[in-house]
């Protein structure tokens, strides 16, 4: 089951929960080669190591690496399979898979880790059936937001061979630009409208990019952080969504702590 899936479901739960409650209460940097007389000599940086998976997985961030945060392997709810959508832009292929913690190009070993932060509402749920009887409506509806206000971020470790991770992230930077005004994903007949990739400014690993990608289905509008960065032959890829923001309308800054950790890691 895909990512924008559980996103969804997520949605749905969210509204039934609501309902019944109420009713209830009433630029890469790239070595140069420096040229001597009669020639140029070779970059004295040795080249990039492609990591295997075992590599991949102990500089992948664990749990206790983000204070007051939950770090664990993804449930099969949790990711999309590659190939499981088509897009209408192929120039748009590239955002769709990093929007779906899915890698560009042909990796050699890939890494995942679901990463999860509660809010305090949250960790203390709703409302018990008497708390809800003295409570209005408001007060019900803005509890059970508040319940739901998690992030969840989905942490990718991606190596490749050669200058693959180069070219992926190339290509990524491509095709926001090309896709900035928005495209269309279909999953399983369902389809699903990117309405924006806005770009935004990031810091980490010796190349980043980041958006903020805006989607639209069945009438809700939704936000989700996505972020990669290049370390050596390695790209680390967050795609970052949080429930209670999406209800409220409300922007969230990226997963930075979780950013900043996995840099230190791979650094």
């Amino acid at each position: 089951m895909r990512a924008t899936a559980v996103r969804r479901s997520a949605l749905t739960v969210s509204a039934v929960s609501l309902a019944l409650l109420v009713t209830a209460c009433g630029g890469g940097d790239q070595d140069g080669e420096d040229k001597k007389a009669g020639g140029a000599a070779k970059s004295d940086k040795p080249a990039a190591k492609t990591l295997t998976a075992a590599e991949l997985e102990k500089r992948m961030i664990a749990q206790g690496d983000v204070k007051g945060q939950e770090i664990k392997k993804p449930g099969k709810d949790d990711v999309q399979e590659p190939g499981a959508f088509s897009v209408d832009k192929s120039e748009c292929e590239p955002v769709a898979q990093a929007l779906s913690a899915l890698a560009t190009g042909k990796p050699a070993a890939t890494v995942q880790r679901l990463v999860v932060e509660e809010s305090a509402a949250a960790k203390k749920g709703m409302p018990s059936v008497e708390e809800m009887g003295e409570m209005t409506e408001k007060e019900v509806e803005e509890a059970t937001i508040d319940s739901l206000d998690i992030t969840k971020t989905l942490v990718s470790l991606w190596s490749y061979d050669a200058e693959g991770a180069e070219q992926s992230l190339t290509a990524l930077r491509e095709s926001a630009k090309k896709c900035a005004g928005g495209f269309t994903v279909t999953t399983d007949g369902e389809k699903q409208q990117v309405t924006k990739v806005s770009e935004e400014k990031i810091s980490a690993g010796q190349d980043a990019v980041a958006w903020t990608v805006g989607t639209k289905q069945d009438g809700t509008e939704a936000d989700t952080k996505v972020v990669v960065f290049r370390e050596g032959n390695t790209l680390a890829g967050f795609s970052s969504f949080n429930i209670a923001s999406v209800t409220r309308g409300e922007k969230y800054e990226q997963p930075t702590a979780v950013i900043d950790a996995q840099a230190a890691k791979l650094g």
